[in-house]
């Protein structure tokens, strides 16, 4: 089923929608995010609140968006059909960027033909390792073999780019183990990497065992090791965590960094527009329930200040490629950790993965 024709606008400010699914086959020992194990039989019933959460949305003014991210959750875990009836609710522009988040278990070609069909040009596939016994540290299905069928799929639906997602510092990774998936990683010529250090989140089965937290030496070894890696294969490091081939960045990400303005829909799901960040109920029952009875799905809201949003908006600018202006940052007090390229202060490689302790030193 092909969507409607891409709508064009006038209005250049981009604009992003989110769509969170919720539905996972298993939950990972380190996330946090709301995902449910024992909810997929609401699955219809959530991509109908999703298609009159968006409609409604459209009706009030909703831009139509310059890209679009359904993640998760495992969004490969609904039917094509339902996907792509969420997607054909959703008003874009010209050459916006439509990306599906993926589960290499869940992914065939029948399935990425059906998203290109319905407007997808980006899958973002959960690798995570590429190493057995680190992915069953993690908490992950899948093996290396599906991940390289995965990739193949994506080459022969034609679906414009792709990117692999990856996390280090498991229990049990050792520096070789890392190697390895990267190794094989770069050899799946992927034209985007994302690679993020393990980190603990409360609440979750990992925070609860001090003895599988990762180790800050271990993890700087390995985004030291990834990052020459990616380079070498000709992926910039556009954001600490983000390689990519010129062309190939994420916009949607991208949009979040800048501080510009989306709609978030489903539960749990983020919105921002100018300065004001909500967010929805977090369970999908109680989702689907108050959008059933024409209800608001908004659980709760915050506006930022001006001084917060300034500070924000400089702190994801240091993470980014382009750096911050020479006058919010006494760069020569920190040598090593930035470098200036012309007008802005960037970050060096050990600058990046000592982030947190630059951005305290911002002006704001």
């Amino acid at each position: 089923m092909a969507r409607e024709p891409m709508i064009a606008v006038t209005d250049a400010s981009p604009f992003g929608v989110y769509v969170h699914i919720p539905f996972c086959r298993s939950k990972c020992d380190y996330c946090a995010f709301a995902t449910w194990t024992d909810r997929h039989h609401l699955a219809t019933a959530y991509v109908d609140a999703l298609v009159t959460e968006i409609v409604r949305a459209v009706e009030s003014g909703m831009p139509a968006a310059t890209s679009i991210f359904v993640g998760g959750g495992t969004p490969s875990m609904l039917l094509a059909p339902e996907l792509t009836r969420v997607l054909a609710a959703i008003p874009v522009r010209d050459g916006a960027e439509v990306t599906v988040e993926c589960n290499p278990d869940d992914v065939s070609v029948e399935l990425f033909r059906a998203y290109v069909d319905a407007g997808v040009g980006r899958v973002s596939l959960g690798v995570q390792s590429m190493a057995s016994h680190v992915l069953g540290s993690l908490g992950r299905r899948h093996d290396r073999r599906n991940v390289e069928l995965a990739v193949d799929a994506i080459h022969a639906a034609g679906v414009p780019t792709f990117n692999l997602d990856l996390i280090y510092g498991a229990v049990g990774e050792s520096l070789d183990d890392w190697r390895e998936t990267v190794t094989a990683v770069v050899a799946l010529d992927p034209p985007h990497v994302s690679a993020y250090a393990l980190t603990i989140e409360a609440g979750t089965p990992l925070a609860a065992q001090p003895d599988r937290h990762p180790d800050d030496d271990d993890q700087a070894d390995k985004y030291e090791l990834v990052d020459t890696a990616l380079v070498a294969a000709g992926l910039d490091n556009y954001e600490i965590s983000n390689w990519a081939r010129p062309g190939h960045e994420c916009r949607h990400n991208l949009l979040y960094w800048r501080q510009q303005d989306y709609r978030g829909f489903g539960c749990a799901a983020h919105s921002h527009r100018s300065g004001r960040r909500w967010w929805n109920v977090r369970t999908p029952d109680r989702y689907i329930e108050l959008v059933a009875a024409g209800e608001p799905t908004e659980a709760a809201g915050e506006t930022l200040d001006e001084p917060t949003r300034r500070f924000e908006r400089l702190d994801l600018q240091l993470r980014m490629r382009d750096g911050v202006p020479i006058d919010v940052l006494d760069g020569d007090e920190l040598p090593g950790l930035v470098e200036r390229h012309g007008d802005r202060w960037v970050l060096t490689r050990r600058g990046r993965m000592m982030a947190n302790v630059v951005s305290l030193r911002l002006k704001t």
